[in-house]
């Protein structure tokens, strides 16, 4: 996952440098990876329902881990990457939630088949780490890498965003 992070945020530092991004500005690329694991195995994004309720029925009344990737890029050459891990506990949840949330569609393109900030919070019983990680941005530890490159937050202005590659 940081590895893909670093990918990320290189494919983004390289397609601004080839649209002819003025070299005397300093840009920030930013890469994250998220992936959900239980019990050793990688819970990546479901491939389609079936998929998506199998990856529910394992994390459904357990706890799972949410682990980040996070690779923060200037187009000066420096890089720092990091990552965060956070604990997720599920409630047990009956055949016609399961089902109820599975209609909904909301698993689609979620590690884990799940996305903490929409429905799916009514099954998380305990969180213990970085909330913002487990929505698929660890915040604090976005800052500390722009700490650590010597960005002053208050300077900071948003871009163009790229696509989840």
């Amino acid at each position: 996952m940081r590895e893909n992070a670093r990918r990320k945020a290189e494919a983004g530092r390289v397609a601004f440098a080839l649209a002819g991004a003025p070299a005397h500005v300093r840009n920030l690329f930013l890469g994250v990876d998220t992936i959900v694991v239980k019990d050793g195995i990688v819970l990546s994004k479901p491939g389609n329902e079936s998929d998506a309720r199998r990856m529910l029925s394992r994390l459904q009344g357990a706890r799972h881990e949410v682990l980040s990737g996070l690779c923060l890029a200037s187009s000066d050459g420096l890089e720092v990457v990091s990552s965060c891990r956070t604990e997720v506990e599920f409630a047990p949840m009956s055949g016609p939630e399961l089902d109820w949330y599975l209609s909904t569609g909301e698993y689609s393109d979620k590690a884990g088949a799940y996305g903490i900030q929409g429905l799916a919070s009514l099954f998380v019983k305990e969180i213990e780490g970085c909330y913002f990680n487990v929505v698929g941005l660890p915040v604090r530890t976005l800052y500390e890498a722009l700490s650590k490159l010597n960005v002053p937050v208050a300077g900071l202005r948003t871009g163009q965003g790229g696509a989840d590659r």
